[in-house]
């Protein structure tokens, strides 16, 4: 079998990440799009599956991260939204990561198309592109993948039709507590088809376990770097707002 590295949606809030030191491969989101259609044909505990014959890798990671939520008050002693912030144009840019992005453009209601830094494999370059929906409300945000797909030559967009995934991210934010916080939850699932010898031979699990331990490690290492800089870009955008109404 032909290992793909798919590059994980930075997405997180139900976002996308947002570094600006380090630039993460773009948004941590809820993806419930079309390229999904396989995965939920499995079972949903990320067992493999067969579908019309074809083989199926299942490969799923989960993290929580909560952080403490800074508490800014303006000139006349209002309190600052979280939520107002992520409905700003910078919110949304924050949650994508554009940043990290090589191209990055509105689609309309709230959708937006993020193609991510050209990735050289072996002979291979691709860019993968990903159209995303951001959902925010006065009590939480999610990031919806709409699709996802290889954009290359002709063999790597041909790899469009072996793989299918899912991802939610969502954000929610508590202030009416002692200890105001914000709590970001994604969720990840990718299926792989398992189509190339020797590992079309072996059982399923050959994949799924490094598999799964690959996209956990990087998801416990890319959430709370999200949620991190998240919060680093919004005290930027309340300084901005400070400096504007001075």
């Amino acid at each position: 079998m032909i290992v793909r590295v798919l590059p994980l949606p930075s997405p997180i809030c139900s976002h996308t990440l947002s570094l600006r030191t380090a630039p993460l491969p773009v948004p941590f989101w809820i993806c419930s799009g079309r390229r999904f259609c396989r995965s939920t044909a499995a079972s949903g505990s990320g067992d493999s599956a067969e579908v019309s014959g074809r083989k199926w890798a299942n490969l799923v990671a989960q993290r929580k991260e909560k952080i403490k939520l800074p508490e800014y008050i303006d000139g006349h002693g209002r309190a600052f939204c979280f939520s107002e912030f992520l409905r700003q144009q910078s919110g949304v840019e924050a949650l994508l990561n554009t940043r990290a992005l090589q191209g990055f453009e509105s689609l309309g209601s709230n959708a937006y198309r993020c193609t991510l830094q050209k990735i050289r494999f072996l002979n291979f370059e691709v860019a993968p592109v990903l159209d995303l929906r951001v959902i925010p409300t006065r009590e939480y945000c999610t990031v919806e993948m709409i699709s996802c797909k290889f954009n290359g030559s002709e063999a790597m967009k041909r790899q469009n039709d072996h793989f299918s995934a899912f991802m939610r991210n969502h954000i929610t934010w508590e202030v009416h507590c002692s200890e105001p916080f914000l709590e970001v939850d994604v969720n990840l699932s990718v299926s792989l088809e398992v189509y190339t010898k020797p590992f079309s031979l072996l059982p399923v699990s050959a994949v799924e376990t490094p598999g799964n331990l690959l996209m956990q490690g990087l998801m416990d290492r890319l959430v709370p770097l999200f949620a991190d800089q998240l919060l680093k870009d919004y005290g930027t955008w309340v300084e901005q707002q400070l400096q504007l109404f001075s």
